[in-house]
């Protein structure tokens, strides 16, 4: 009631003070379009990188392809299309893909096959190099490696974390957990993983749960999970940097989390911006996967609808079902300041 009375001077001074204060939100590196896959290729999911800075995409083509098998598209480090590769042998739904740090093969995730498969980057040949038991029930998403080359593999269905030795063969249930299924949408559970520098311990994203887990390791014995973070809206691909900070792909909220070994949030990174004229997304569109090569963080954007799978309509699907070219984004490595964040 005394501001009734106060003087018009003194009310515009105070609302100029106020309109002065600093805003405090994330300063956004923005997501920028680093490559375009060709005409009639859709949803891209896996990324990863080679020495050379090559970034090699997998789709997850829900719709198909003219062969029947699972694409390949591997881009220069200035998003030039080099290659699209058809992966003899496959489904059309390829997840994940990593090369193996000692041997150098190429790692593929066939989802619809619920096997990971050993592929020649340029002709395409592949040999299996593990199938996920459990048949229809499984669901293989993610692989990652150990210091000693022993491949780990999320299961989102069965909520199962698989090793294999380095030359692969049957997986064995390394952690099983009710922390790494869901009843949420998406309808996935273990998704991104991601060993910390030191190896003590292994992060996994749970999409459905929007949690990133994490499982304590000693000796390459694993110890209990538990939730290491909440409220990441659809966690998706994880890595993690120089420092343990862990970058998630939240791809309900279009943006990448960045998060410090503590737990605490210290950046999101990139945003949604709409549909260009062409059908392709601004920014961030359901991103799946990222990888780091060079000063920069390279994500696919899924733009997935996944009311296609009956599923309820998640937040983006309208804008997924907008899109007819499909992208995949980069943003800077280099992470912006924020007030009361020590400097690294």
């Amino acid at each position: 009631m005394t501001m009734l009375f106060l003087p018009t001077l003194a009310i515009s001074l105070l609302l100029a003070v106020s309109l002065a204060q600093p805003a405090h939100a994330w300063t956004r590196s923005p997501a920028t379009t680093f490559a375009t896959l060709p005409a009639g290729a859709a949803h891209p999911e896996g990324i990863t990188a080679d020495a050379e800075g090559n970034i090699y995409v997998t789709t997850f083509s829900i719709d198909g392809t003219p062969t029947g098998n699972g694409q390949l598209f591997v881009f220069s480090h200035n998003g030039q299309l080099v290659r699209q590769v058809n992966v003899a042998g496959s489904s059309p739904l390829l997840l994940d893909l990593a090369f193996h740090p000692t041997t150098g093969a190429l790692l593929v995730i066939d989802f619809g096959a619920h096997q990971v498969l050993a592929v020649d980057p340029v002709t395409g040949a592949s040999t299996a190099f593990a199938t996920i038991p459990g048949g229809t029930s499984a669901g293989p998403n993610v692989l990652t490696f150990d210091g000693a080359g022993n491949v780990y593999i999320s299961d989102s269905f069965q909520g199962i974390i698989w090793r294999t030795g380095p030359s692969g063969g049957v997986p064995i249930a390394w952690v099983t957990s009710a922390l790494l299924t869901t009843t949420g949408v998406p309808p996935f559970g273990a998704n991104g993983l991601a060993f910390n520098n030191g190896r003590t311990a292994l992060f996994v994203a749970n999409t459905g749960n929007d949690t990133v887990v994490k499982i304590p390791v000693s000796g390459g014995v694993p110890g209990t999970p538990a939730v290491f973070v909440n409220s990441v809206n659809g966690a998706d691909g994880l890595i993690i940097d120089e420092q343990d900070n862990v970058w998630v792909a939240a791809n309900q909220a279009d943006e990448i989390v960045v998060i410090d070994p503590t737990g605490r949030v210290i950046a999101k990174l990139g945003d949604f911006d709409g549909i260009t004229p062409n059908g392709a997304p601004k920014g961030l569109l359901f991103p799946a996967s990222l990888v780091r090569s060079g000063n920069f963080v390279y994500v696919t954007n899924l733009s997935l609808d996944l009311r296609q799978f009956g599923l309820p309509q998640p937040v983006d699907a309208q804008w997924a079902a907008q899109v007819t070219t499909h992208t995949i984004s980069k943003i800077n490595a280099q992470l912006p300041p924020i007030q009361g964040l020590p400097k690294p």
